[in-house]
């Protein structure tokens, strides 16, 4: 569990140290740092796989793909998913939209209840059911407000629900899974990168754009190879209290770039951040009653070893 915890608060910041990152990469328009990244995080990605390990991940998948071919179009709707959403987590901020991104992070989980209530028949508890009624209080004064909410918000809340449905219903929710979507997305990259605004030369012209796209694809590595690591060695509920770390840091960082919160906006955020305060509050009680019930089950069989 250890190495969970580590996993996710390093994938946390690493997200974190992006947003800042991406102020770097005003060279580029957003479809072409997509494309750069995209190129940048494959081989990076291959070096941590490497490290922990996980390689084997990508024949398992791709020996299942020669089983059962129709896996294939599964694999192209969750790259394209999941490239979609690692194309606006840079573009937000880049744009002056970062809070509107971090909001759909603050709201990813609460839409992940809602997807287990209704495809996994999960039930909510009391706890939930009011977490759920003030991101819905949330929403509705931002949709009161502005007309609609942020399209921002909406993509990454409902794409990455989506993504993460879709990845573990055809069961390719590991790195194996993962280095083949972004396998599929490199034609689309290159697209980018050769077609848009700059040409492809200018990064071959400046080698201070090469370091900058190194560093891209390390950071886009680590941040989310640990990610995924960290789903697999967590308990469900610890991993998605840690979760909770990442759109603070994003909302940090689109502050500290200098987005700001107007006071219309408030009724939008706050009704969203109490919900997530209630959820983490929900999970460390279930933590410690879990915790108190091993204590008390590991007493136990001490004390029936000395009779």
């Amino acid at each position: 569990m250890g190495k969970g915890i580590i996993f996710s608060v390093l994938a946390s910041s690493v997200f974190g140290v992006l947003y800042f990152y991406s102020q770097l990469l005003h060279q580029f328009n957003g479809v072409q740092v997509f494309g750069w990244r995209m190129i940048a995080l494959l081989p990076f990605l291959t070096l941590f796989m490497y490290l922990t390990k996980d390689l084997h991940r990508i024949w398992e998948t791709l020996r299942r793909v020669q089983r059962q071919p129709m896996l294939l179009l599964g694999i192209l709707a969750t790259s394209a998913l999941g490239g979609v959403q690692l194309w606006l987590f840079l573009w937000g901020p880049m744009n002056g939209r970062g809070m509107q991104v971090s909001l759909g992070y603050f709201l990813l989980p609460l839409v992940l209840v809602l997807v287990g209530a209704v495809f996994y028949k999960e039930k909510l508890s009391i706890w939930q059911r009011v977490a759920v009624a003030c991101a819905v209080l949330g929403v509705g004064h931002q949709v009161w407000q502005a007309g609609a909410i942020a399209w921002e918000t909406v993509l990454v809340a409902v794409g990455y629900s989506a993504y993460f449905f879709l990845r573990r219903l055809i069961q390719t929710d590991h790195l194996g899974g993962f280095w083949l979507d972004n396998l599929f997305a490199l034609p689309v990259a290159f697209y980018f990168v050769s077609t848009w605004h700059q040409p492809w030369s200018i990064v071959f012209e400046q080698p201070s754009l090469i370091l900058i796209i190194t560093g891209l694809g390390i950071l886009s590595a680590v941040g989310l190879g640990s990610y995924i690591l960290a789903s697999r060695y967590l308990p469900m509920v610890l991993f998605g209290l840690l979760s909770y770390l990442e759109p603070v840091l994003l909302a940090l960082a689109s502050f500290a770039i200098g987005e700001k919160i107007s006071s219309e906006d408030l009724l939008t955020y706050i009704p969203i951040w109490c919900a997530v305060a209630l959820l983490v509050v929900e999970g460390s009680i279930h933590l410690y009653k879990k915790h108190q019930y091993n204590v008390r089950i590991a007493q136990q069989k001490k004390s029936l070893s000395k009779k």
